[in-house]
């Protein structure tokens, strides 16, 4: 087994339980069903929750590498927030019986004239609360284990005094030797070059 088998076998234990369980959600949702607007949500929520189950097994399996879990705010901002307006929004406004906010819901997307792809995306309620439980899972990430702050601060001098290590090993390859002038003013023709190790 290569050094990584254990690795990679973990996360496909940690994603094949992670499938199993989701699995298990979406068909808990499908015994509750969607006849009321109350029993709409349940399975949503339940089918979100898969999602997120789906997502976490990522973080979960790089436990193994030693990773630490963090929070990423960024992608909170940018992936997750617009996918809640646009998720929620469709799921209220295509919610079966007359639910939470569902006629001030279906009024904007009548005026914003939008109606009809939101009923087309409707059509795949499972999906959307799915996709929102995924993507709110992909919010956590992964980083290396905290350094201990000697060996940062080591890394640190080392990282900052390259470039000039760098500049003073170019100016060397191209410097010329030294020379010195021996003997007197009249001999001052010839120069013998001084080595410097």
């Amino acid at each position: 087994m290569r050094t990584n088998g254990l690795y990679d076998a973990t996360r496909g234990l940690t994603l094949a339980l992670a499938a199993g369980v989701a699995g298990l959600l979406l068909y808990l949702a499908t015994v509750v069903g969607q006849s009321t607007a109350l029993r709409f949500w349940e399975s949503m929520g339940l089918v979100a929750v898969g999602g997120l189950v789906v997502a976490l097994s990522y973080v979960l399996g790089s436990w193994t590498k030693g990773l630490r879990v963090r929070f990423s705010p960024g992608t909170f901002l940018l992936a997750f927030l617009p996918v809640l307006v646009c998720v929620g929004w469709i799921l209220m406004a295509t919610q079966p019986g007359t639910g939470w906010h569902e006629a001030t819901v279906v009024s904007w997307t009548q005026s914003l004239g939008i109606m009809d792809l939101v009923d087309d995306m409707g059509l795949w309620h499972g999906v959307l609360a799915f996709a929102f439980g995924l993507t709110l899972g992909m919010t956590l990430d992964t980083l290396p284990a905290a350094v201990p702050a000697r060996e940062v601060e080591t890394m640190d001098t080392r990282i900052a005094d390259e470039p000039i290590a760098a500049e003073q090993r170019e100016a060397a390859a191209r410097s010329e030797p030294h020379t010195v002038t021996v003997g007197t003013a009249a001999d001052r023709t010839t120069q013998v070059p001084e080595r410097m190790d």
